[in-house]
């Protein structure tokens, strides 16, 4: 089965200041370690059978997203959402960019997951 992984880091920094800024949210900040929250989800995809990733985000972030997903040689499709209108629209622009019908896993770039090997037993639970 193809699996097609919608990595969301479109936040906007208001929740955490002052650490994290409009300029710099929260999903590019190592909060847990050497590595950022985008660079975690990212990393955490490597266990599962993901054939494609699209990382969402707006275009004030691109070159962070590119550099981060460079930084740990992941460097794949990244789409600029054209307007921020929250989660549901992001997901749907992803679910409309993916190629074949490939069954989409949705993560957000922001969350702390501390079980790998909990949270890919729910992935494959869910498959």
């Amino acid at each position: 089965m193809s699996i097609c992984a919608i990595v969301l880091a479109g936040g906007s920094g208001t929740r955490l200041w002052p650490l994290s800024r409009t300029e710099y949210p929260k999903q590019f900040l190592a909060l847990n370690g050497d590595s950022t929250m985008l660079q975690d989800t990212i990393s955490r995809m490597s266990k599962l059978d993901v054939t494609s990733s699209i990382t969402i985000c707006n275009e004030n972030h691109r070159f962070l997203v590119a550099e981060q997903l460079r930084e740990i040689n992941k460097l794949g499709s990244i789409v600029l959402e054209p307007i921020a209108r929250d989660t549901a629209p992001a997901v749907a622009l992803g679910a409309f960019l993916a190629k074949g019908d490939p069954l989409l896993l949705i993560l957000a770039a922001d969350h702390v997951i501390q079980n790998d090997e909990a949270f890919i037993k729910a992935v494959h639970n869910a498959i």
